[in-house]
């Protein structure tokens, strides 16, 4: 075969390869702590921030300790098996184990602001509370309830375990994650896209507590995959893309699977046609694995997975803040109530990456201080609004 011939037979070798994603970097040789969602240097932007009284973070500390999550008083309430069924019927114990994780959260970042042991106490009273009791999620939402609290509570167990004192039971905590929390979650799910967003949420945060290297990169793999299923982007073609396994092969199919929508555009999400608060969830995972996947040494803002996120923040914003809904879209009529998902991605490309997002930026400083969605999204203005670290 001439040397021409050779050539043009490996063009259709080197075409596929170039439309072969790049792999997932590994996990870091050495974990960064705390670094789930908040690093460090993050925590010590907003402790000044906020002990110098500046806004919005002053603003958005008051909002977070005057809430229920921040009380001294709470009770906890673990139960050994959490059932949650679909719409949370049944909520045996759904309720109150995101409220519980979440107010460990709560607890821990103010314990790091204010250095009030009391809040880092009642953080791991609320935390050993559980890993004492619980063995198990069942129904229908397990996978999606164990996702959310498995969000929260390595956010907490990272600040208290590396900038507080002593933690007994931190041990028996790790097992508990492990054991009922990523062992539930570290598989996805086929379901709408931010079910499995939010369990690889909480299987890459348990995977930085736990230092579990394997299934770090197990759900960082997933999650990309996830991501560009979820987003559109013009450039993925006719139609979006799906991930492995799906089962979605035809054109019908994957419009069913999108709500319906046929026309697709760049910034649509598999859910838009949904609603906007359960597409809310599904940016609001994005962007959380992108932030921790950066403090732990992968920054994936400038890739992809950051064109993603800002075509779906910047369309969202755009049909909350009212614009009018063409014929085209969700058949002219959207279900508004993204919720409060868009600081730390605005962050990282609009105060990091210095790109523009006038429709995000205008809705995000609309919304301070953004609160919770008692899920698994709290406190973002404090955490993250303009936090260059």
């Amino acid at each position: 075969m001439s040397r021409f011939r050779k050539v043009l037979a490996l063009i259709p070798l080197l075409v596929g390869l170039a439309a072969v994603p790049a792999p997932a970097l590994a996990a870091p040789a050495a974990f960064t702590h705390p670094g789930v969602l908040v690093s460090r240097p993050q925590l010590d932007f907003v402790k000044a921030k906020v002990n110098a009284g500046a806004q919005p973070w002053k603003a958005a500390y008051d909002q977070a300790r005057a809430s229920s999550y921040a009380s001294l008083s709470r009770t906890p309430k673990p139960r050994a098996v959490v059932e949650c069924g679909s719409y949370s019927n049944p909520n045996y114990g759904c309720t109150d184990e995101r409220e519980d994780a979440l107010a460990a959260y709560t607890d821990a970042l103010i314990w790091y602001i204010t250095g009030d042991t009391r809040y880092a106490q009642k953080a791991i009273a609320l935390m050993d509370a559980w890993s004492a009791v619980i063995t198990s999620h069942t129904n229908s939402n397990a996978p999606l309830q164990t996702g959310w609290a498995g969000s929260s509570w390595p956010r907490a167990a990272e600040i208290i375990k590396y900038t507080y004192s002593s933690w007994p039971n931190s041990g028996r905590f790790a097992t508990m994650l492990r054991n009922v929390y990523l062992s539930k979650v570290i598989n996805g799910s086929n379901s709408n896209g931010n079910w499995e967003l939010s369990m690889m949420e909480a299987a890459v945060g348990i995977s930085v507590f736990l230092e579990d290297r394997t299934s770090y990169d197990k759900a960082v793999t997933r999650y990309r995959n996830r991501v560009a299923a979820y987003v559109y982007l013009s450039s993925d073609g006719a139609l979006p893309k799906t991930v492995p396994g799906s089962g979605l092969s035809s054109r019908d199919q994957i419009v069913n699977y999108w709500q319906g929508q046929s026309t697709f555009v760049d910034g649509l999400t598999q859910e838009t046609c949904r609603d906007f608060t359960h597409t809310g969830y599904g940016i609001a995972a994005i962007a959380d694995v992108a932030e921790t996947l950066r403090i732990q040494g992968e920054d994936v803002y400038p890739t992809e997975i950051g064109t993603r996120l800002r075509q779906a923040l910047g369309f969202q914003s755009k049909y909350q803040l009212g614009a009018a809904v063409p014929s085209w879209l969700c058949g002219g009529h959207l279900n508004l109530g993204l919720g409060p998902v868009t600081e730390v991605g605005f962050n990282a490309l609009n105060t990091r990456l210095g790109i523009a997002m006038s429709n995000t930026q205008t809705l995000t400083e609309r919304q301070r201080p953004a609160g919770s969605n008692n899920l698994f999204v709290a406190w973002q203005t404090l955490t993250h609004a303009g936090n260059p670290a």
